[in-house]
């Protein structure tokens, strides 16, 4: 090493004086522990000196010999008669913990035979399950399709809204046709179409009552007017009566005498437009005042005409203003001036005329 040079002093600074060091205390001597002799290991019988007689080594210098491992028994066969165990260590110095077999076998033919039943088990237990279901699908289906369980009773099936020209014995005869049908197999909408062919019916509703009943809504064609017969038109050859008309014109029923409360409609032969004009006019009507109408007459659809029970004569007009023309005859027949009329146009309802 090269010898360091002094600093030279520099110019305004005083050198401090180094601080005097304490003497060193002598530190108390240790007593050493007797050197015990370790043992030696004793060779072997035609051993070389100085070499174990496991692994036939010569020891290091300064070491003693290490105790014998014993040999690892990892892949050794397992004696007949003994149960194979493997075991492993937990960390560095854990302890030996045993661990059960593994499933895998060891040889190549245990191995293929172990995976041939695997797949036989796999393939039986898909078996099983496919039959399974197939079976449960079965059983559901007979249940719902042909079991006696949502059968069709006869005595569950119930109808409402005939009203007076609907016979209801004629609705039950089509129902009856269907038998013991099961509910899930029952075509409604065929039978909803052979309802509909019942005289006196507008419209049908057919609903399921589970689990074995049925209920049918008719809305009947109820006959508003009774139209005059032509001559010869009677179907045993008789006198001409009344056909029964509904809003929609339809014929619902024949009568010699029209009934009592039902208006009389007067109308061209071969006009259905007049006829759909005079219908409309009365559909339009009040319960209160149609009950009055005894007879409507028109010659084509703007020309209207009512009597009433009472003697007078309503000229109508056309079918529109409706609303309007109703407010204003109410009015007329109500005012003491005009009560006593014989004569009441309300074609133009906003010139109302009385005589």
């Amino acid at each position: 090493m090269t010898p360091q040079r002094p600093r030279p002093p520099v110019p305004g600074r005083t050198a401090r004086p180094a601080a005097p060091r304490a003497p060193e205390r002598p530190r108390p001597a240790l007593p050493s522990k007797p050197s015990t002799p370790k043992p030696t290991t004793p060779t072997e019988p035609g051993a070389p000196t100085g070499q174990t007689p496991a692994t036939g080594q010569t020891p290091a210098a300064g070491r003693p010999p290490s105790a014998a491992r014993p040999a690892s028994t990892r892949g050794a066969p397992t004696p007949p008669g003994e149960p194979s165990v493997t075991t492993y260590t937990a960390g560095r110095r854990g302890n030996a913990l045993p661990v059960r077999p593994p499933v895998v076998s060891t040889s190549s033919a245990a191995r293929f035979a172990e995976r041939a039943r695997a797949r036989r088990r796999l393939a039986r237990r898909d078996v099983l399950v496919a039959v399974g279901a197939v079976v449960g699908v079965g059983a559901l289906a007979w249940l719902l399709l042909w079991s006696p369980v949502l059968r069709l009773d006869q005595s569950l099936v119930t109808v409402s809204g005939a009203g007076t020209v609907v016979a209801v014995d004629q609705v039950r005869a089509v129902v009856a046709e269907r038998g013991t049908t099961p509910l899930t197999r029952l075509d409604t909408v065929g039978l909803r179409e052979d309802v509909l062919d019942v005289p006196g019916v507008r419209e049908a509703e057919i609903s399921r009552a589970w689990p074995r009943g049925l209920h049918i809504e008719l809305v009947s064609r109820e006959p508003v007017a009774a139209v005059p017969e032509e001559a010869g038109a009677a179907p045993d050859g008789g006198e001409p009566g009344f056909a029964l008309v509904d809003m929609d014109g339809v014929q619902v029923g024949r009568v010699e005498v029209p009934p009592e409360g039902l208006p009389v409609v007067q109308v061209p032969v071969g006009q259905p437009r007049t006829l759909e004009a005079v219908l409309t006019v009365l559909e339009a009507l009040p319960a209160e005042l149609l009950a009055e109408v005894a007879e409507v007459s028109a010659e084509s659809q703007d020309t209207v005409t009512m009597a009433l029970r009472d003697g007078a004569r309503v000229d109508w007009g056309s079918g529109q203003d409706t609303s309007l023309k109703i407010a204003v005859l109410g009015a007329l027949r109500s005012a003491p001036e005009s009560a006593g009329a014989s004569v009441y146009d309300v074609s133009a309802p906003t010139l109302p005329i009385t005589k």
